[in-house]
This record gives structure tokens, C-alpha cells and sequence, in this order.
């Protein structure tokens, strides 16, 4: 089994977090901070991913990580939270441009999420980790991540991990 890993930004990091946590074949997922190359080089709230191309293809992370940020919305916020995925090559970054690019006419806006060349990585304070299984019935979870796995058990079913797939 050969592990691949790719970087996701978009919205909070312990939501993001939770929701690659929730996919099969998702080895791994570090939370923290991301940064790219210029002009892209400040660090934003982000996830690493490791996972296992044969159990959840790549597609599949793509496309779970659109649908549960707001991946069409340009707001006030997106330097903390960059809408981006963060690729370790070039060969990376273009199927990931080919994927976003079968995807955008599934979506009512054009998506925002940016290719950036990932560069660098800050873990997340040790409290932070883990946030949603930590925190779970609190309000932060109930308001944002509880949602984002409910469209995943929707949306996503053959991928939910078994003990999420009941919700």
C-alpha cells in the first residue's frame, strides 16, 4: 500500500479535520497551518492528509472537501481560511486541476479553490487536535462540524468510515 499525502484549506481546521477523519482510506490527518509559495506564503488553517489512493481515490477527497466549505465564496476571511488545495508535485497539481475542473458545473457559483504548491507546515497547538471527537455535543460541533458530517453520511455514504456511517 503506497500512502499519498495532500494538503486541504478552506474553512476551520477542526472542521476540515473532522471531515477527512470521517472518509475510509484516510490514514492520517494533521491539523494546523499551510503556507505556499508566494504570493500565497502567509500560513492558513489547513489539514495534511494521508491516505491510501486504492481504498478513496483522490477525486473523492476533492470532492468532499468542496462540498463541506464554502468553496464558491470569495468573503472577508479567505486569508485565514484559504480555499486551496496544496500538492506535493506537478503531477499532483494537475489532477487535481482536472478534477476541480470536472466538478465546477456541479456547483451553482464558479469555485474559488486555488492549486497552490504546498511549501510548508505548523502543527496546530496539541488542545486543538482532535477537536470534533474532544468536543463532540458542544456547540462549536453542533453548529459547524455536525453539519459537514451529515452531508458526508449523505453525500459520501460508501466512503464514511463504519462507525460514523450511523451518525
Amino acid at each position: 500500500m503506497s500512502i499519498v499525502s495532500i494538503g486541504f484549506g478552506g474553512g476551520c481546521h477542526w472542521c476540515t479535520e473532522a471531515v477527512f477523519n470521517a472518509l475510509r482510506g484516510v490514514q492520517d490527518v494533521a491539523q494546523g497551518f499551510i503556507k505556499s509559495v508566494p504570493p500565497y506564503d502567509s500560513f492558513s488553517e489547513a489539514v495534511i492528509v494521508k491516505f491510501d489512493p486504492v481504498e478513496i481515490p483522490l477525486a473523492v477527497l476533492i470532492e468532499s472537501h468542496l462540498r463541506t466549505h464554502a468553496s464558491t465564496s470569495n468573503h472577508k476571511m479567505r486569508g485565514k481560511y484559504r480555499s486551496a488545495v496544496y500538492t506535493y508535485s506537478a503531477k499532483q497539481a494537475e489532477q487535481v486541476q482536472r478534477t476541480l475542473e470536472r466538478l465546477k458545473n456541479s456547483f451553482d457559483r464558479p469555485l474559488v479553490t486555488q492549486v497552490l504548491p504546498y511549501d510548508s507546515f505548523k502543527a496546530s497547538d496539541p488542545r486543538f487536535v482532535n477537536y470534533a471527537d474532544k468536543n463532540a455535543g458542544g456547540p462549536f460541533c453542533q453548529r459547524y462540524i455536525d453539519p459537514k458530517l451529515k452531508l458526508l453520511r449523505e453525500e459520501f455514504r460508501g466512503q464514511i468510515k463504519p462507525d460514523l456511517s450511523a451518525g
